[in-house]
């Protein structure tokens, strides 16, 4: 039994409820991501919803729900016939788990039977389960790139195809697509971001008079669910019958001239690629005059539109926020719009004008204060924490760095760093499966079968294949790494132009291990000790903040940097052994804090070296006169070092001494 929908009603989740209610009055608007912290009730809003959706028809017996007055003419389950009676069932919600199998999602063929009997035995799966209902995805930031390709095809056509070796099988696969995240744990590929609808942002309610409801009627549920459920049945059943009665609504609202070129200009004045908003905004604004009961599109339905339908879409890096500059926003519809435009005063739509798309506060970041306030040239004042230590200094433009990898060849999560044996790539050689076969090696096969056919009584032009005789198709690719950076912040790293270009070459690279599907790590040494900024995370753009906020000064403790991030890594590999590193460490290679410094941090870079852990060593150091230490720590650690300038893709440094490795 779900948690009735009012319960979400009580955290300040207006936009969320009126998001979900829009997709449900229009499945085309197509979909929500709802992006929160922990804890505040995403996935009970989302699995509310499905109590709220009327029933559908389906086909007796189809396991792919087609419509009987309308069945998908290439239903594996088919034909069938149109207009015929169907079965009224309950809206589905399905959920996708972040560690499930493709064939899982897709569905699973069977091979063997495909290869010996000539048929297509096809079990379905989820995208199956999900058609005519919703598809939710929990933590949908830490899907895997593969199940997030698979999903946006099916977005895209409406349709699952599973292709095994020239067997081929269909199905329709519409759905409402609902994920939820939290933005911590990091961000969402592009492509994907941009086939949600909408989305919103939630927060777990300040107002302590809020958060008593919330537990009190958390607490009344857990005592008897049943009894919960009845004191909210009235309400709703009026919900569902809304909804019934906006999608007979529906069809007849009239989307003016005035209102698309509102929206046109809304989308062209913040810049956002391509023309899917402007179709997702005609849609919202819809639905919303259908919600309201109108046939009439207005000013307020194209605002409130906006405020869902374009804060994910305006992020250019995955280091910027999602937000709506709201200002900006009421001066394009005013200057494009008529009589009926809404002030910014205006009531809007369940759940008022502010809706949840407006400009998110700045992060303020571990260190607190605005980033507005942090000094972008000069020298800073001295602040509290150490002699000589000085303000955060501003990172310098990023820009598009070598391509650093692990060596060898690894079997960790699917990314675009370092080889690894994967389930999908290229094809390097076949082996017996263990399990499901869910890559056919059909050459292998072929070869496994052939000297068997005269004993297995073959008379025919078929193939006699058995189990024994399949292959499972042996494949590389690439994965995702940790990608640890250990950057030095003492006072030998801290004049102020020199750390604006570190931090840059360091923002440079977590740009770099956000787009190849890495996690990330940050640690800091100055002064006398070594500090875990962050602890490995998928969320580049935290990242990125603690960077931003990083003081300098003091004295220069490698050997207590190396040391914490040796411990780090030994922590990591408990959490996911599969996972291989790659330390990145920043700095001018100066050793000068503790006893005996210079020893200490060749014993702390020799650990890693007997590991075998992979590193590279950024080098900093500037002047007419360079000592080269930092060269001479990346043979200690048994890696490699390159400089700022041979850190750049486009780097004619970085190319000539790529050709004279390569050379050697």
């Amino acid at each position: 039994m779900t948690t009735p929908f009012p319960f979400t009603a009580v955290v300040g989740q207006d936009d969320l409820r009126l998001a979900l209610l829009l997709n449900a009055v229009s499945p085309s608007v197509g979909g929500v991501l709802v992006r929160g912290e922990k804890g505040t009730a995403k996935s009970t809003a989302v699995r509310a919803l499905t109590s709220l959706l009327p029933e559908v028809a389906v086909v007796p017996g189809c396991r792919f729900s087609c419509d009987p007055a309308s069945p998908d003419p290439g239903c594996p389950d088919g034909p069938h016939e149109g207009g015929g009676g169907g079965t009224a069932r309950p809206a589905r919600m399905v959920e996708l788990p972040v560690g499930a199998s493709e064939d899982r999602l897709v569905g699973a063929l069977d091979i063997e039977r495909a290869l010996s009997e000539g048929v297509k035995a096809f079990e379905p799966g989820l995208l199956a389960a999900a058609h005519r209902g919703i598809l939710y995805v929990d933590e949908v930031n830490l899907l895997h790139d593969h199940l997030v390709d698979l999903l946006l095809d099916a977005a895209a056509m409406g349709a699952s195809y599973v292709e095994r070796e020239g067997v081929s099988v269909r199905h329709a696969a519409r759905f409402l697509l609902v994920g939820t995240m939290n933005p911590e744990e990091g961000e969402l590929r592009p492509q994907l971001l941009d086939r949600f609808g909408l989305t919103v942002e939630v927060a777990a309610s300040r107002e302590p008079d809020q958060r008593v409801e919330v537990v009190r009627r958390r607490l009344a549920y857990e005592d008897g669910p049943a009894a919960f459920a009845a004191r909210w049945a009235d309400e709703e059943a009026a919900v569902r019958q809304r909804i019934v009665a906006a999608r007979e609504v529906l069809p007849s609202v009239r989307l003016g001239d005035a209102a698309l070129r509102q929206i046109a200009a809304t989308c062209a004045a913040f810049e956002v690629d391509g023309m899917r908003a402007d179709i997702v905004m005609a849609r919202t604004a819809t639905a919303l005059a259908a919600w309201a009961g109108r046939t009439e599109v207005l000013a307020e339905d194209v605002r409130q539109a906006a405020l869902l339908a374009l804060p994910h879409r305006r992020r250019r890096n995955p280091f910027d926020a999602p937000g709506l500059d709201e200002d900006k926003l009421d001066e394009t519809l005013e200057e494009f719009g008529g009589d009926d435009d809404p002030g910014p005063d205006g009531d809007g739509p369940e759940g008022g004008p502010g809706g949840g798309g407006g400009e998110p506060a700045p992060d303020s970041g571990p260190q607190g204060g605005d980033a507005a306030s942090r000094p972008e040239g000069g020298e800073g004042e001295p602040a509290p924490g150490g002699a000589g230590e000085q303000s955060p200094v501003r990172a310098s433009e990023p820009f598009r760095t070598k391509a650093l990898s692990v060596p060898g060849v690894g079997a960790g999560a699917a990314g675009r760093r370092s080889r690894a044996r994967t389930e999908h790539g290229r094809t390097t050689g076949a082996r017996r499966p263990e399990g499901t076969l869910t890559a056919l090696h059909l050459a292998a096969t072929v070869r496994a079968a052939a000297p068997h056919q005269r004993a297995r009584g073959r008379s025919g032009r078929g193939l006699v294949v058995r189990r024994d005789d399949l292959r499972q198709a042996t494949r590389e690719g690439r994965e995702g790494n940790l990608v640890l950076f250990v950057v030095d912040a003492s006072g030998s790293m801290a004049a102020r132009q020199r750390m604006g270009a570190v931090k840059g070459a360091v923002l440079s690279l977590l740009l770099d291990a956000y787009q190849r599907r890495d996690k990330v790590g940050l640690v800091t040494f100055r002064g006398a000790s070594a500090d875990v900024a962050l602890p490995p995370t998928s969320s580049v753009d935290a990242a990125a903040a603690r960077l931003e906020s990083l003081p300098t000064g003091g004295r220069t403790p490698l050997a207590a940097g190396l040391l914490r991030a040796h411990d780090v890594l030994r922590v990591e590999r408990l959490r996911d052994p599969a996972r291989r590193a790659l330390v990145v460490v920043v700095t001018d290679g100066r050793a000068t804090g503790g006893p005996e410094p210079v020893a200490l941090a060749s014993r702390a870079a020799r650990l890693f070296a007997a590991e075998g852990i992979a590193s590279v060593v950024v080098d900093c150091e500037s002047g007419p006169v360079r000592l080269g230490l930092a060269g001479r720590l990346a043979g200690e650690l048994g890696g490699t070092a390159v400089t700022l300038d041979e850190l750049r893709a486009d780097s004619i440094a970085g190319l000539v001494k790529d050709v004279q490795g390569r050379a050697a």
